[in-house]
């Protein structure tokens, strides 16, 4: 059976990959703002919209969409719009806890079964500097990801530690994966 992964994530992509999976991508290009306070509802219902919308395209396939968000302070943060929101993000970040929320959704196209679920973690940053900060967004890797970092990357230098599952962060759970589908 295809397994078809709905999303643009080059992360999700390379978590998939090196866990040995065979399988193509189709980005989705749902829109993700949707009014939704209740962060595990919404990483389900996005992660489900995206895996929906890919699996009209194909038949007898395995649809596999996810979605991350981060939260603090009863605050949904998402990706960041500019340079400007991606240094607002990260001080609210430094020196504090904030959970990673990533809903995950497979549909099975052949008899149009589906199942979602969400993951936890909690990240624990260190205190950052101003400078640290702007030198990070100068990078790039913070625009494309919620919660403005990429705990795979150069912000895994800011992360003290992480309780849960470290591939939730980076947006894929795989042993959720596993234990939906029995891959």
């Amino acid at each position: 059976m295809r397994i078809v992964l709905a999303s643009a994530s080059p992360r999700r992509y390379e978590l998939l990959r090196q866990a040995g999976f065979d399988f193509e991508t189709s980005i989705s290009n749902v829109d993700e703002n949707i009014a939704l306070h209740d962060p595990a509802e919404l990483v389900k219902k996005l992660a489900f919209a995206k895996a929906r919308k890919v699996a009209l395209g194909y038949d007898d396939s395995i649809i596999i969409g996810a979605d991350t968000i981060v939260y603090i302070d009863g605050e949904i943060l998402g990706k960041p719009i500019d340079p400007a929101d991606a240094f607002k993000i990260l001080r609210k970040l430094s020196g504090r806890a904030h959970t990673v929320y990533t809903g995950l959704a497979l549909i099975y196209t052949a008899t149009g079964k589906y199942e979602v679920t969400v993951d936890t973690t909690e990240v624990y940053m260190r205190e950052l500097s101003d400078e640290e900060i702007n030198s990070y967004i100068a990078t790039g890797e913070p625009m494309d990801k919620a919660g403005a970092y990429g705990v795979q990357g150069r912000a895994g230098m800011f992360v003290k530690r992480v309780e849960g599952d470290f591939f939730t962060v980076v947006g894929l759970p795989l042993y959720r994966l596993a234990g939906l589908n029995r891959l």
